[in-house]
């Protein structure tokens, strides 16, 4: 009796996380960004292609006056990634650059103190659609009463259609539970 019980547990659970994957695989492809709305401040996160260069555009079409860039190297300069980006940074005081963080908790901890320090009310998140998620988590966990718009960034890399690339599958697979632990622990 005791063994269903667990068996059926231990299915219930499969079932529940299995809907849970195609949801969430579902719902990172299908964001669409809120360009119009401008926010306090545009926050990039570094990690991914494109986040750097789409959070700058957005900057220099006024969508924000300030841009904070989380997560950067510690030895990399504004003008170093400007030169491996290659885009022209339309205001560079308007732009900060954070050294501290090295995973998402750290990238939410440091904006969080920039947050502070700058009196922002509203941001604009850029990070990768399947990123962006569990970047939310983080930031709802560290700033309850920000407004944040989401701003997901799609690489030419990861495809749409998960099922057909191992590499996109593992990549989604990876961040999924990422984004449960960061959910369930946020949860307590």
């Amino acid at each position: 009796m005791i063994k269903r019980i667990c068996l059926f547990a231990g299915l219930a659970v499969l079932l529940i996380w299995l809907i849970g994957f195609f949801v969430f695989a579902w719902q990172i492809n299908h964001f669409s960004a809120d360009t119009a709305d401008k926010t306090d401040a545009i926050i990039a996160l570094t990690g991914g292609r494109n986040r750097i260069t789409e959070a700058v555009n957005l900057l220099s079409h006024g969508r924000a006056d300030r841009l904070f860039i989380s997560g950067v190297d510690k030895d990399i300069s504004l003008h170093d990634i400007q030169a491996t980006q290659r885009f022209s940074v339309p205001r560079k005081n308007n732009i900060d650059i954070g050294h501290n963080a090295s995973n998402t908790v750290e990238n939410a901890q440091e904006t969080t103190q920039w947050i502070k320090k700058n009196h922002i009310k509203s941001i604009r998140l850029v990070t990768s659609n399947y990123h962006i998620l569990r970047s939310l988590t983080e930031f709802r966990r560290c700033n309850p009463d920000l407004k944040i718009i989401l701003h997901p960034v799609y690489s030419e890399n990861i495809e749409k259609k998960w099922w057909t690339s191992w590499q996109t599958f593992s990549l989604i697979f990876k961040e999924y539970n990422k984004f449960l632990y960061a959910y369930v622990r946020n949860l307590f």
